[in-house]
Parts: structure tokens; C-alpha cells; sequence
């Protein structure tokens, strides 16, 4: 059955040899200072270049929307340059590439933000846990509210980024609309409570979320450009009061953009899919319906047979199998990946997984 895992399938401007999608795998190994790409990871994405598309790590629109030590950005040039390593590398090895675009909000810490100020978010409500920063683990503080004002600077970071990526010679871009990040802050009401044009109805809340989408496919076009949201997800302190009607709601809205593909986070940490609602973002969304959340070729192969998915990206599995596609492929066992380095270190976890062949 994993053939149909192998057969082409359009995505936006693509047509795209395979179903397997290597999924935005934070890993923290950006060269200090700056947060610049650099020689290990063009080599750790040159790896992974039999993926049919490769999501990019999540990439820091500009320096407030850092939430995490050690992770990528697109808003200076030395960043741009080091990106553009990682693309040559990906695109000689016949792969396309989407950066993903990112603007943590609330999830970061001042020792994290230029001049030491809160980071932002829609509403002032602290997220629970810590975050990664260079002095080590630290509690969540209470983000500053966004003024409405400020709105429009939001957009124009996802705007200025899609250009620097454009530059960078991406392919296209995902918005990350998921996971308890800035934009999926907006969309659910746990964390939204302001009264505002950006607040309140579903309407209000989709707002900002839709600007950006707006903004980026300006630059793009539409058939480049996908969005990622995780309608049940719980991470980073997240709640909505009806999932259902933000996200069939916000779906729907995509719609008019004519969107390469949704990305849904099915499920991620512990968080429970609700299968009724995926299909329904299925059967709504007129684009490409990309799954993501603990699948393996047996499962993926079936959503996609069922029709439940287009395509399906795995995360984990590409970080020990950097030839995941031709493992499935031939049968083979995969790797194991170790938690212990996944986020920071050197090429240990990173880049020294083998192949099933001395090829590489």
C-alpha cells in the first residue's frame, strides 16, 4: 500500500515526485552571534534532499519574534546569505524548499528581545513553563499586549521576510499558524481577550492571521505560499473555547487566497487529534491538505488512500533517516532518533546518522 506514497501529486506550483515531506524540525544549531545559517546546516538539509519538499526549521521574522536561543532568522543579510547556502544545496540534489516563517509572540523572554524589553503577544497572559534562552531555562514572564497600532508592523515583518526568503532563493513559504506561536495566539480565544478590530468574534480573531496571509501572497503568489495551524493543540498553554467554529472559520477565509497547501497539526506532544474535525479542514480547504503528527508509512500511506491527505510530512523520523523516502521505499528499519540532541550541540544528532547506502 505504501505505493501511493510514491506517486506525483500537485502541490500549489508543483508537481512533486512523492508524498513524503520533511516537516519544520526545530534544532537550534544557528551560528552565534547573529542566529546566521551556516556550513553544518546546509549539510544537515543536503541530507534530507530526497524529501519531496523540505519545510524549513521555524525562522524568525525579525528579532522580536525570537523566542528561542540558537534558532534561524531571515532580517539580516549575513542571515540571507547563510540561507542561500542551504538552498543551492537542497535544489542540486533536485528538491524544492519552503522556509518556514515565524513570530513566536508570547513564547520568548526578554533576555531574548532587543534591549531586554517583553516580548509581545495579543493579549497579557503568560504562557506556563520556561523557554530555551542563552542563560539556560527560564519561567515564562507576562508578555506586553500588542496596541493596535502595532498591527500593521506585524504584518510588515511577515511581508519583509517573505522578500528576504524570495531573495534567499526559497521556493515558497509557510506560515506558522500553529503550535502556540504569535499568529495561533490571535486565532484561540484562551489567549486572545482583547476588544478590539482584533479581538473577541471569530471574525476579529482571524483578523491579523489573515493580513499576514494576505501580505505574504502578495509577494509570493498564491500557489507558493502554505499555511500551518494545529487546531487541537495544547502546547505552549493553548486553549479555544470551540475549536471547531475558529477553525472552519479561518479555513474558509483561506479559501479566496488559493493557498498551495494546509498544513495540520494533528497531533503534537500528547495532544489528541480530533479525527471528525481534520476531515472536516479536508473537505473544506480547496488546496492540497498536507497531515502531520506521528505517522508512519503504514499510517500515512493510508490516510492518503483513504483520501484523508495529499501528502503527509514526518518530523522525527527525517532527523535519524536522512534518506527516509528511500528507506520506505525498500522496507528497511529505520534509525532511532536521540532526544538528547535535538535541540543545540554540534554535528552528534545532527548530521552523522547514516544511510542505508556508503553513497553519502
Amino acid at each position: 500500500m505504501e505505493d501511493i506514497l510514491f506517486s506525483p501529486q500537485q502541490l500549489g506550483a508543483y508537481r512533486l515526485p512523492h508524498r513524503i515531506i520533511m516537516a519544520p524540525l526545530t534544532r537550534s544549531r544557528s551560528k552565534q552571534p547573529g542566529n546566521i545559517p551556516w556550513e553544518m546546516n546546509v549539510e544537515y538539509y543536503r541530507q534530507r534532499s530526497s524529501a519531496a519538499l523540505i519545510i524549513t526549521e521555524a525562522t524568525n521574522i525579525s528579532p522580536q519574534g525570537m523566542g528561542y536561543a540558537l534558532t534561524p532568522g531571515i532580517y539580516s543579510p549575513d542571515q540571507i546569505n547563510g540561507w542561500k547556502g542551504i538552498t543551492r544545496g537542497i535544489h542540486k540534489k533536485g528538491s524544492k524548499v519552503f522556509m518556514q516563517l515565524w513570530h513566536v509572540g508570547r513564547i520568548s523572554h526578554s533576555s531574548l528581545q532587543p534591549n531586554g524589553v517583553l516580548p509581545v503577544a495579543p493579549s497579557a497572559i503568560r504562557a506556563e513553563g520556561k523557554v530555551f534562552t542563552n542563560e539556560g531555562l527560564q519561567l515564562f514572564e507576562t508578555p506586553r499586549a500588542l496596541e493596535i497600532e502595532e498591527m500593521t508592523d506585524i504584518v510588515d515583518q511577515y511581508r519583509q521576510a517573505a522578500v528576504n526568503a524570495k531573495e534567499a532563493g526559497f521556493d515558497g513559504v509557510e506560515i506558522h499558524a500553529a503550535n502556540g506561536y504569535l499568529l495561533e495566539q490571535f486565532l484561540k480565544d484562551g489567549t486572545n481577550k482583547r476588544t478590539d478590530n482584533y479581538g473577541g468574534s471569530v471574525e476579529n480573531r482571524c483578523r491579523l492571521p489573515l493580513e499576514v496571509v494576505a501580505a505574504v501572497t502578495e509577494v509570493w503568489g498564491s500557489d507558493k505560499v502554505g499555511t500551518r495551524i494545529s487546531p487541537s493543540g495544547t502546547f505552549n498553554s493553548m486553549s479555544d473555547s470551540n475549536i471547531e467554529e475558529t477553525f472552519t472559520f479561518f479555513v474558509e477565509q483561506l479559501n479566496p487566497f488559493n493557498l498551495a497547501y494546509l498544513h495540520v497539526v494533528e497531533s503534537f506532544r500528547g495532544s489528541h487529534t480530533n479525527v471528525a474535525l481534520n476531515l472536516k479542514l479536508r473537505k473544506i480547504f480547496n488546496g492540497a491538505y498536507m497531515a502531520n503528527g506521528g505517522y508512519n508509512a503504514q499510517t500515512a500511506a493510508k490516510s492518503i488512500t483513504n483520501g484523508y491527505s495529499d501528502f503527509v510530512s514526518f518530523g522525527i523520523p527525517f532527523i535519524a533517516n536522512p534518506d527516509l523516502p528511500e528507506r520506505i521505499k525498500a522496507g528497511a528499519p529505520l534509525s532511532e532518533a536521540d532526544p538528547s540532541t535535538y535541540y543545540g550541540g554540534n554535528e552528534k544528532g545532527y548530521i552523522d546518522y547514516p544511510f542505508m547506502s556508503t553513497k553519502e
